[in-house]
């Protein structure tokens, strides 16, 4: 399975020319709201999944979002930006997440939710740091797409899944039967794209604090923290709640700041689902 993962990511297209106009306008750190839609409106598929986000559970604004234009302006810019990159991104690799048992749709909300506790629990620590981890946040898990196809390809969807109900540890089981972290094929899948290091690297570490160059840690930490809560199978379950907040301990992060996010995030979610 290691050789296919390899070729599989080795044999991945080019990346789309809009991705890299979006990762531009990302980094001339630009507020022109019309310079983007311009953007944006390239791709329907984009537009469609960043109306999805926006009248999604997890916001519950008062009316329903009807244009591009205003799910910019409710969102923010940076979060607009980064839905609509992972949306390429996941239409490049041209996968499904059937070996999870999962939709496309399920994989949005969750990347949108990583993004959504980037957005209120670390806004309140450093706003610079805010910004640029969400978009890591909203593509860390992008590898799934790979470990899918694989165990397919392999007839271990049933088997993958059974381990999945019974360990209820999904990192575990991508490891064991893939012999990588989700982590790591992200992060490859990144490099092989020729990404941005302040993209790739925390990424890659986000399994693997102990060996995490120190200047990229404290976003590894975060990016870990971020992955154990958005489980594609079990967002925000009180199991991976209880696994954030020991890691959020074991970071010196402020335990009643994050506890006080997420719980702002899991009541709006309740209100409107």
């Amino acid at each position: 399975m290691k050789k296919h993962i390899i070729n599989q990511i080795n044999n991945l297209p080019p990346l789309p020319n809009n991705i890299r106009e979006l990762d531009n306008f990302r980094k001339k750190d630009s507020t022109n709201v019309e310079e983007l839609l311009e953007i944006l409106k390239k791709d329907p598929l984009i537009v469609a999944n960043i109306l999805k986000v926006a009248n999604s559970s997890m916001f519950g604004f008062r009316s329903k979002v009807e244009t591009l234009s205003r799910a910019i302006n409710l969102l923010g810019i940076k979060f607009a930006i980064s839905i609509a990159i992972g949306s390429s991104i996941n239409e490049s690799i041209k996968s499904n997440l059937l070996a999870y048992a999962v939709t496309n749709d399920d994989f949005l909300f969750s990347c949108s939710l990583a993004t959504n506790i980037v957005n209120t629990w670390i806004s309140t620590i450093n706003f610079d740091l805010k910004n640029e981890l969400l978009l890591p946040a909203f593509l860390q898990e992008i590898g799934k797409f790979v470990i899918s196809q694989a165990i397919q390809n392999e007839k271990k969807t049933e088997e993958f899944l059974k381990e999945l109900e019974e360990t209820k540890d999904t990192s575990y089981c991508e490891e064991t039967f893939t012999g990588f972290t989700c982590a790591r094929i992200t992060a490859n899948i990144f490099k092989n794209w020729q990404l941005s290091h302040n993209i790739i690297f925390p990424i890659a570490f986000a399994e693997d604090i102990e060996n995490c160059p120190k200047e990229f840690q404290q976003k590894a930490q975060i990016l870990q923290i971020i992955k154990i809560l958005c489980d594609v199978r079990y967002p925000l379950s009180d199991k991976n709640i209880e696994k954030a907040l020991e890691k959020v301990a074991l970071y010196n992060f402020d335990v009643e700041n994050f506890l006080n996010s997420i719980d702002v995030i899991k009541a709006v979610i309740e209100e409107n689902t």
